[in-house]
Parts: C-alpha cells; sequence; structure tokens
C-alpha cells in the first residue's frame, strides 16, 4: 500500500480513518441499531438494552456500581460482552458474583471504567488511560486493531447521556 511512502503524522491519521471506519461498519452490523438514538440513557441502560451486556449489567449490581454509572458522569466504558465473560475459566464469573467476592469483582469492574468521556477519536491517541480503580490501561494501536490491556476493541463510541461505551471482547484484569 501506499502508507509507507507518507509522513508518520499523514500514516497515524490514515490508518486512524480505516480503523474508524471498518470498526464503525463492525459496530453496525454486530451490533443492530443505532446506539446514538439511545443517547438520552445512561451507561447502564444502554447496555442493559443491548442484550449483549448481561453479565456486565448483573456483575455492577452485584458490585453496587450500577447507581454510580447512572450518575452524572461523564464515564467511558470498555464493556465486555456476555461472549467475553464467556471466555473466562468455569465458575470464574459465579465466584465474583458472591457477597464475599464484592471488593474483587469492584476492583475488575473499575478497571474497565475510565472517569470522563473518552471517543474513539481520542483512544487511538493515547498509549495508557487511568481506570477508575487506580491503575493504568495500557492501549495498543496496530494496524486497523485497537487493543485496551490486550482486549480487542470490537465497537466504539456508543453513546451514552452519561458517557461512552466502547465494546472489547474479553475481560480486562488489574495487574
Amino acid at each position: 500500500m501506499f502508507l509507507h511512502k507518507l509522513p508518520q503524522k499523514a500514516k497515524r491519521f490514515t490508518q486512524f480513518m480505516v480503523l474508524t471506519a471498518s470498526v464503525s461498519l463492525f459496530a453496525v452490523t454486530a451490533f443492530a441499531g443505532s446506539y446514538n438514538k439511545k443517547a438520552s440513557m445512561n451507561i447502564v441502560e444502554t447496555a442493559s438494552s443491548n442484550g449483549s451486556f448481561t453479565t456486565l449489567v448483573a456483575a455492577l449490581e452485584a458490585a453496587d456500581l450500577s447507581e454510580t454509572l447512572q450518575g452524572d458522569g461523564p464515564f467511558t466504558v470498555f464493556a465486555p460482552t456476555d461472549e467475553a465473560f464467556a471466555k473466562l475459566p468455569a465458575g470464574t464469573v459465579e465466584n465474583l458474583l458472591l457477597p464475599e467476592n464484592k471488593d474483587k469483582l469492584t476492583a475488575i469492574l473499575t478497571y474497565h471504567v475510565v472517569a470522563g468521556k473518552v471517543t474513539s477519536a481520542q483512544v487511538v491517541t493515547l498509549e495508557s488511560a487511568t481506570t477508575v480503580n487506580g491503575q493504568d490501561v495500557q492501549i495498543v494501536v496496530e494496524k486497523d486493531v485497537v487493543m485496551i490491556d490486550g482486549a480487542t476493541v470490537a465497537a466504539v463510541d456508543i453513546m451514552a447521556s452519561n458517557g461512552v461505551i466502547h465494546v472489547i471482547d474479553e475481560v480486562i484484569l488489574p495487574k
């Protein structure tokens, strides 16, 4: 391709535009419906209405984080799908949902949240972001793929009234 002849800044912009177009197309086809229509709903309502985040919503309830993520925000949530939670070893989710594991569950869930509204255009310019958990997630952009701590971003910029959701294909774990 012609990218090798472009200055670094132009390469990065071109890669970003290709990535944005690719991810947007995926988001439209894989998650039918327009999330922009749902911008009047908060993050938890948006996730609940989708049907692909039932485990995440249940975990937020178990950790008493639903009310927080329904608040003013803004928040950015790197949201693992039900399929992402299913990739965890058998029994992990059920174990985390037990009341005695609330602190561990809270640490994991807050590791998926960044304070402020960080759109995909901003994410691809970052190398890391500090989560509500207090730890940083690593952000890597390689060709047409954006990864958050090794999890691939599958859909971006799902707007909510109090922030934005980016869908990831794995549950990321704090260090």
